[in-house]
């Protein structure tokens, strides 16, 4: 069993810095076609090539495993990425990897939890998203956290012979209500003025 930590926690899922040794999971998700056809890219990595492409991608974004809260399973993965902390962006993504585990909300709490890490911790203002058309689970996933559509390139993403288009969505940070950080930070408080935490479920 690989470690991880509850960095983010919500109902149902948290978020955990991600384990490279989870390698064999993620390349088995990336190489399955029900789930690679919403990844915006062509995908078939060897355990060897996806344990790199982890390491990579560990280095230079924020990358976190989603983790079931109940059964302690790893279900999927979410990231921050193509950070600009000048300009206060960045882009993000998520799969979820267990298909037992769609549409029952869990990918909408966690990505829910990386927006919150992307505004309330790294202190961004702009988090932008881009999703094929025909991911319409995902379009009411993120638009139920507060994403809108800023734009499409048509007909930009071929695949079983059709064209569709790649939908760009965006939030900023004062469209967002925290779910996790935010209460943290009053329970604080409410303990120093009253000396008791606030019950954060």
């Amino acid at each position: 069993m690989t470690t991880t930590f509850e960095k983010l926690k919500g109902k149902f899922v948290y978020l955990s810095p991600v384990n490279i040794d989870n390698y064999k999971e993620y390349s088995d998700w990336v190489n399955d076609i029900d789930i690679s056809k919403y990844i915006n890219q062509d995908i078939h990595l060897t355990y060897s090539q996806e344990k790199e492409a982890l390491e990579a991608l560990s280095r230079k974004s924020k990358i976190f495993g989603i983790h079931n809260r109940e059964a302690k399973k790893l279900i999927g993965n979410c990231s921050i990425f193509n950070i600009d902390y000048i300009a206060g962006k960045a882009e993000a993504g998520i799969f979820i990897g267990e298909k037992n585990y769609w549409n029952q909300g869990y990918g909408t709490e966690a990505f829910s939890l990386l927006i919150d890490y992307g505004f309330n911790i790294l202190n961004l203002e702009n988090i932008m998203i881009e999703v094929f058309d025909y991911n319409q689970r995902a379009l009411k996933s993120y638009n139920k956290i507060g994403f809108k559509e800023i734009g499409r390139r048509r007909k930009a993403h071929k695949i079983s012979g059709k064209r569709y288009d790649i939908i760009y969505l965006d939030i900023i940070a004062e469209e967002f209500e925290s779910p996790f950080i935010k209460n943290i930070i009053e329970s604080d408080e409410h303990e120093k003025k009253f000396g008791m935490k606030l019950e954060i479920l």
